[in-house]
């Protein structure tokens, strides 16, 4: 069964200012799209063709390269759109606000280090808010890999992910990741971070 781009939820130009039309519409239609074309050539015609995407992800380091980054291009992309939002961004309330504070000290300390993490990732890659044996932590990940992969340095289940490869944030912020860093907080759904939390501390 063939995989397909999901659409995006919200308009291309509804994350304005901080993530410009032209890149929504790059990042979603060129770059997401490529990943799910390329993925589905990847499995055509082989065992990987009828698992789902999640099966796929968990089963990285089995499968073959293209398979791994592309199945990972597609569901972290995937995941990411749904974290964004407009008229968004805040502070998390409720069970995830404590669960930051308890862990990080304070939502600032947590954004701090959240974001260091995402400006350190050397070259391509994601940073990620994670939940592992009912503690949060932040890593991130090269390339298209993810959390949920078995070759994943740190895993846990993602909560929160941002991209930080440069087709991300290059049109608006050149070779300025810091900034995009600290401009993507206007725009995270924290519902949907909540949401995720919720889900996984079950």
């Amino acid at each position: 069964m063939a995989f397909t781009l999901p659409a995006l939820p919200y308009a291309p130009d509804a994350l304005e200012p901080h993530i410009d039309a032209q890149t929504m519409q790059i990042h979603h239609g060129k770059h997401h799209q490529a990943y799910v074309d390329n993925l589905n050539k990847a499995i055509a015609g082989t065992p990987h063709e009828n698992k789902s995407l999640e099966e796929l992800i968990k089963a990285a380091g089995t499968i073959s390269p293209a398979v791994r980054n592309n199945g990972g291009g597609h569901w972290n992309h995937s995941f990411f759109w749904e974290l964004l939002a407009p008229n968004a961004g805040g502070q998390p309330t409720g069970a995830l606000a404590a669960a930051i504070n308890d862990v990080f000290g304070s939502f600032d300390s947590f954004k701090e280090k959240f974001n260091t993490a995402g400006a350190t990732r050397f070259g391509s890659g994601w940073a990620w808010l994670i939940i592992n044996n009912g503690t949060l932590q932040i890593t991130s990940t090269p390339n298209q890999d993810n959390p949920l992969m078995d070759v994943a340095e740190v895993k846990g289940t993602p909560l929160l992910g941002v991209d930080v490869w440069e087709h991300a944030y290059y049109l608006k912020y050149q070779n300025r990741r810091p900034e995009y860093m600290n401009a993507i907080w206007n725009v995270i759904n924290w519902n949907k971070v909540a949401e995720n939390f919720a889900k996984a501390a079950k």
